[in-house]
């Protein structure tokens, strides 16, 4: 094989009409060729862009005879004179649009097999085969611009850190479990047989370990590792934006972020933000929303009717109420057209929620009520619903009566739905929201165990702290969510420093001293050395860079990504280990 002596001078987006007749050698993969009467034009592309390479037999009959076996994809380098497009022939689309390249050398340096799929912006590919063929997917525009996004995200979030006094420390990869909800990946070792290491959820414990080590200021953009079933924002492993500091408040981090995302929008969408950001309290949320990251970029704010229908001839929202559950309803203005076969679509979407079903009333000429459940209505009990609900001719409004958990998770999501089916939603808004004063704890009815609603090195309120052993589930904590377009993008919480109040919580949770001292003994040891107050935040970065760059999955914007399966269909990964190294770990795998 020869060594190419051509060197590359620009690339394929930044040549412009003030470089005519300038010489210059362009690089990159043939995107289209195009045979016009014996003239052969080539889009030539790389990272940056497209730039026209025409081979014209009257200009260098060897470079022509030559160009003739490009095909689709192939890696060449042209070397040729920057020249003006004939009038009509200019690209309006393209940077490079006014010019073209009179080719005068070429060097194919590689040829290629035609793709399963059009390189180009859109494609009509499933996301399997783009999966599968990633290294081709990943030359689309598209995908380019993402990971260039995601590039300069990343900068522009270690400069802030940076500038702000942070420093970039590593963590272990290899270290024991963090509890954060989801199950572990675990890794056998083979030097210590019959003992496994734990891929970490997050840097929890180590960051907290940092404040007591007195480095004060800590950040580190990680991989982090959750074993949970995947969805289109979720990841097995996915990337973390990791902030943490001592001697602060909520106020302090609070503030911070909303300094770090004004400066990430500024730079990457040329957007200015307005700080500080609005804020709501998770009842209040939950209250108006049913979500605890809720999208404020439109209306339809749930309506709790419970006091009404507490003693309602409406016997399914008045036992629901008995039972210690709730009645909420949402106004569908101007949506009494719906018909029944889209209401059945909503039941069955709140069904996915557990609801049990969806009741609706149509509002019809003189406020009359179409529903097979206004016969079990008092007029006292229309009137008081119409006026809490603000109930006009041609509106329905949806009912769900169950468990808290169940009325909010199902109508906060057919919120969202209703929205989509609608278009009420302004894609061209960014609308950030602080979710603060989260409980403490969650009861697990099906466990009979207290939960911690974020996790257990959280902070309660100090106003708090006389409740944590006789009433634990009024309990406030020191955490705090940043929601943007109802997506959650960052969460955090001034931490336990103090061993007291940390083993409380454990009790509370039902850790026992050997279980605790076992899964974070070091922990414990650490804070008895004298811990600094602390706190902080941690953002994803998969999930923030997908909303820069206005996709709707994160598997969009990281370069190889696994699948809803937590399979990479690249690598076909995972794989089979083979006997002589299972053999090593000590380790016998059972087939099912």
């Amino acid at each position: 094989m020869t060594t190419s002596i051509l060197k590359r001078t620009h690339n394929c987006n930044q040549l412009g009409i003030s470089d005519l007749n300038k010489e210059t050698t362009l690089m990159g993969w043939v995107q289209t060729r195009r045979d016009h009467g014996g003239v052969i034009f080539v889009d030539l592309r790389d990272r940056e862009g497209v730039t026209q390479v025409v081979f014209n037999p009257e200009y260098s009959a060897g470079v022509h005879k030559q160009a003739h076996v490009i095909r689709n994809e192939f890696v060449i380098g042209i070397k040729g004179i920057v020249s003006k497009r004939p009038e009509g022939m200019i690209n309006k689309k393209l940077a490079t649009g006014e010019i073209e390249i009179m080719a005068d050398r070429l060097e194919i340096y590689n040829s290629a097999s035609t793709p399963p799929f059009l390189i180009e912006e859109d494609t009509d590919a499933s996301e399997n085969i783009r999966l599968r063929y990633r290294y081709l997917d990943l030359r689309r525009p598209d995908m380019q611009k993402n990971i260039r996004t995601r590039h300069k995200t990343g900068v522009v979030i270690r400069n802030f850190l940076n500038e702000n006094g942070y420093l970039d420390i590593e963590t272990p990869f290899l270290t024991k479990s963090t509890p954060e909800g989801a199950r572990d990946y675990l890794v056998p070792s083979r030097v210590n047989s019959g003992q496994f290491y734990a891929l970490p959820q997050s840097p929890q414990l180590f960051k907290q370990v940092l404040m007591v080590a007195g480095f004060d200021k800590y950040y580190q953009i990680v991989k982090c590792f959750r074993d949970e079933d995947l969805r289109a924002d979720r990841q097995p492993e996915f990337t973390q934006i990791d902030i943490e500091a001592s001697f602060v408040d909520k106020e302090e981090i609070m503030k911070l972020s909303e300094k770090m995302m004004k400066k990430i929008f500024d730079e990457i969408l040329n957007i200015k933000l307005k700080i500080p950001f609005n804020r709501l309290s998770y009842d209040e949320a939950m209250l108006r929303y049913g979500l605890d990251k809720p999208d404020t970029r439109f209306g339809l704010e749930l309506i709790d009717i419970s006091e009404i229908m507490e003693k309602s001839g409406c016997k399914v929202f008045a036992d629901a109420v008995k039972k210690g559950g709730i009645v909420k309803a949402i106004n569908a203005k101007k949506c009494a057209s719906f018909s029944r076969k889209e209401i059945e679509q909503f039941t069955e979407f709140v069904g996915v929620y557990n609801a049990k079903g969806l009741a609706w009333i149509k509002i019809k000429e003189n406020g009359k009520w179409q529903s097979p459940i206004a016969k079990f209505f008092t007029e006292q009990e229309i009137d008081a619903l119409s006026d809490k609900i603000d109930m006009q001719k041609d509106d329905i409004i949806f009912f769900v009566a169950d468990k808290p958990k169940v009325v909010n998770e199902a109508l906060g999501n057919l919120r969202n739905h209703l929205a989509e089916k609608l278009d009420l939603i302004d894609k061209n808004l960014y609308n950030f929201l602080w979710v603060t004063d989260f409980p403490m704890f969650q009861y697990d009815e099906a466990e009979k165990a207290y939960q911690a609603l974020h996790h257990p090195f959280t902070s309660p309120k100090k106003a708090d702290l006389d409740k944590l052993e006789t009433n634990p589930l009024s309990v406030k904590s020191e955490a705090y969510d940043l929601v943007l377009n109802g997506s959650e993008i960052g969460g955090g919480s001034i931490r336990n420093h103090r061993t007291d109040i940390q083993k409380k919580i454990f009790g509370i949770l039902g850790i026992e001293e050997e279980g605790y001292k076992e899964k974070f003994g070091f922990l414990l040891e650490a804070l008895e050395a004298g811990a600094p107050p602390h706190g902080g935040i941690a953002f994803g970065l998969d999930r923030l860079v997908m909303i820069l760059c206005g996709t709707t999955s994160i598997r969009e914007v990281i370069a190889f990504p696994k699948t809803q399966k937590a399979a990479c269909l690249f690598t076909n990964a995972p794989s089979a280990a083979s006997k002589m190294q299972l053999e090593e770990l000590f380790i016998k795998v059972k087939r099912v």
